[in-house]
């Protein structure tokens, strides 16, 4: 998927909303666990009863890889129900990989051609020969942390090298990578403060921003400081949505917690005059 076909479906669905499908099988509804394949099962009733509402989804692996081969297969199907279904929503992966060389590239193959996902998170440690395999793949996005919503952030990220913060130097050396253009990044709602100054580093890009609702982080702060001319902003639920309710009525209440969101974003949209 394009930028420009992305930010077509936040203007018409009047959303930046990106759904997180951490499904973890001790807290979806009871009856789904007798299904063949819970958390698939989980899934769909999610996407069925939401898309209309977000403009991405975004599965964390670790709760798929956790279940080994089921629980792989459960991600395929849920990446592949999404790309027959709704082929015009931005799918991310988000595995937070981060290895140099041929390793990298398979791991691109692995998540960009065998699952077809839009985008895949990344770790920046490791440098330009990590991340610039992922960048080789046309209209495939890397979503590279950069100031994370974690408490250990501070641990690493905001240190200064030679009088510059850390998570600064990410944003300004990716930059120069190539196809950067396909870059994005992922700053924490926790870090609302921040973005006025990563705006100033990557006007351009896309931020991926998880944090929203059950970490705490407040979405008129993030679009106050992180909306740009495009959007430019894919705001993460997780949590919040998923387990809204416990319930057979489990994907009405997640609905009714995204359309909440929704409503919130058109209405940032609105005051901004942003696609109208």
């Amino acid at each position: 998927m394009t930028t420009e076909e992305l930010v077509e479906q936040i203007y018409k669905k009047r959303s930046f909303l990106c759904i997180g499908l951490d499904t973890d099988l001790e807290k979806i509804p009871p009856h789904l666990l007798s299904e063949p394949d819970p958390i698939f099962a989980f899934n769909k009733e999610i996407i069925d009863a939401t898309h209309h509402l977000c403009v991405a989804y975004k599965p964390n692996t670790a709760f798929y890889e956790a279940y080994g081969l089921k629980g792989w297969e459960s991600l395929e199907r849920t990446i592949n129900y999404l790309n027959e279904h709704h082929p015009e929503i931005f799918t991310i992966a988000d595995a937070k990989r981060g290895d140099i060389g041929n390793t990298a590239t398979r791991y691109a193959k692995a998540f960009f051609e065998a699952l077809n996902f839009d985008s895949i998170t990344v770790a920046p440690y490791m440098g330009r020969d990590s991340i610039e395999p992922f960048l080789a793949f046309k209209n495939k996005h890397t979503i590279l942390l950069a100031l994370t919503s974690n408490p250990g952030a501070f641990d690493f990220q905001t240190l200064k090298v030679d009088h510059k913060e850390l998570y600064k130097q990410v944003l300004e050396t990716s930059r120069t990578y190539k196809n950067s253009n396909n870059l994005m990044f992922v700053v924490g709602a926790t870090k609302a403060s921040f973005l006025k100054e990563i705006r100033n580093i990557v006007p351009d890009h896309f931020l991926l921003v998880p944090g929203v609702g059950a970490q705490g982080g407040k979405l008129d702060e993030v679009c106050g400081y992180g909306l740009n001319h495009q959007v430019g902003l894919l705001i993460n639920s997780s949590r919040g949505i998923l387990y809204a309710s416990d319930g057979k009525d489990f994907a009405e209440k997640a609905a009714a917690e995204a359309r909440l969101l929704q409503l919130a974003m058109a209405l940032e949209l609105k005051n901004r005059k942003l696609g109208s």
